[in-house]
């Protein structure tokens, strides 16, 4: 009997060709589409793996999954990678490969292809899950495996490859860039973007506005959250709630998008030791980050908060290097839940022109006392004790200026 092999395929150049290579090397390839919100016509994709020479195509529906135990659970952790990428490619690694993994259990193999290449985050991402819930695992690599590097070199030979197998790919040797999408997000890079100085064409972004182009009003919303999470959206100006994980998500997305929110442009630096430049839309997730952040403005304690702040970027590379699963960010998010105990609440935001302006917050949990805080009363604080604490506070730097 062939053995099976499980490779996630996306119906792009690189997984088009890599099926079809694994057939004629005698593997049964049962391909694996993952819907994460990719604007794709998966019956389309489906039908071609199916004419390429796959046995059996899986479409898994892992949107909801998604944003329920993934995005909000990172958004909790403020996790942002080198303090401006939101992470849209390595959060949805972690339920696509586990899913990958079921199938294979479904199918009763271990061997899981991948059509990653060795100089990217996505290989690491892939084969560290796969190792976590099949420790068993046999994996196809084909972009490390010599066999494949002797007969592809680059795009050119698996376009030739593709043509001589009539494989139908839409690509050619100058697509300008390289795109990941999914509800998160949707990544460019390689190709004209490998240049770091070259800036990108407004035509080439497929989710948001151009913020000149955005509407020149502004879009009031709130958004209340529920121990971290998000729970409902109201949009004022149209008097309209949206509430539930994914119509929520897909709700901010839209109203993002239209107001031109959630673009970035940077060089990162990859696991494997590679600076990349990306250019990223991410419209729902920059609402999201900002006004959950600023919850915890009023609900957290100020050394819990600070604690959070050392923790957060720590979280944010273990999700980028791969790590969703392992014991270190287990750790941590216990934490952050433990921290997310009181972020109930609501944050009013104005959106307007790539703009996300945070205009108010409540809480019934709030620590924020405004009688205290005032510069107009006392409010129970008695500002005479404040020299006794200096004198305490200050008494290390007496000494440090007397052994001079």
């Amino acid at each position: 009997m062939k053995q099976k092999v499980i490779l996630a395929y996306s119906g792009g150049l690189d997984t088009s060709v890599m099926l079809k290579w694994l057939v004629n090397k005698g593997y049964d390839v049962i391909a694996y589409v993952a819907d994460v919100g990719q604007k794709e016509d998966f019956a389309k994709i489906k039908e071609k793996a199916l004419k390429t020479g796959a046995s059996k195509v899986y479409i898994g529906d892992l949107k909801k999954e998604l944003v329920e135990n993934y995005i909000f659970e990172m958004i909790k952790s403020n996790a942002i990678y080198e303090g401006q990428y939101l992470l849209g490619t390595a959060i949805a690694r972690p339920v696509i490969a586990k899913k990958q993994v079921e199938i294979a259990k479904k199918e009763k193999t271990n061997i899981l292809g991948h059509g990653c290449t060795g100089k990217g985050n996505d290989q690491v991402r892939f084969e560290l899950i796969w190792m976590k819930f099949m420790p068993n695992v046999q994996i196809i690599s084909p972009w490390k495996e010599d066999d494949w590097l002797s007969e592809f070199k680059g795009r050119k030979d698996l376009i030739n490859y593709a043509k001589k197998h009539n494989i139908p790919v839409d690509v050619t040797l100058k697509k300008p860039y390289s795109t990941d999408e999914n509800l998160m997000h949707i990544s460019y890079e390689s190709g004209i973007l490998e240049d770091t100085s070259c800036k990108p064409k407004n035509d080439m972004f497929k989710l948001t506005k151009s913020p000149k182009n955005a509407p020149d009003k502004e879009t009031d919303i709130i958004i209340e959250f529920h121990k971290g999470i998000p729970v409902k959206v109201t949009n004022l100006p149209e008097d309209k709630e949206v509430k539930g994980p994914l119509k929520l998500f897909t709700y901010l997305n839209e109203i993002a998008s239209e107001n031109g929110i959630g673009r970035i442009d940077i060089v990162e630096n990859r696991f494997v030791g590679i600076k990349s430049r990306g250019v990223y839309e991410t419209p729902a997730g920059t609402i999201l980050f900002k006004a959950h952040h600023d919850l915890e403005s009023i609900t957290l304690d100020r050394e819990v908060t600070h604690l959070k702040e050392l923790m957060s970027p720590i979280i944010a590379k273990l999700i980028y290097n791969g790590f969703w699963y392992s014991p270190e960010m287990e750790m941590l998010m216990a934490a952050v839940n433990k921290s997310q105990e009181n972020v109930t609440g609501k944050v009013y935001l104005t959106l307007y022109k790539g703009n996300v302006i945070v205009t108010g917050r409540e809480s019934e949990f709030s620590l924020y006392n405004e009688a205290l805080s005032s510069m107009d009363i006392e409010g129970g604080y008695d500002q005479k004790d404040a020299a006794g604490f200096i004198k305490i506070v200050g008494l290390k730097f007496k000494m440090q200026g007397i052994s001079k």
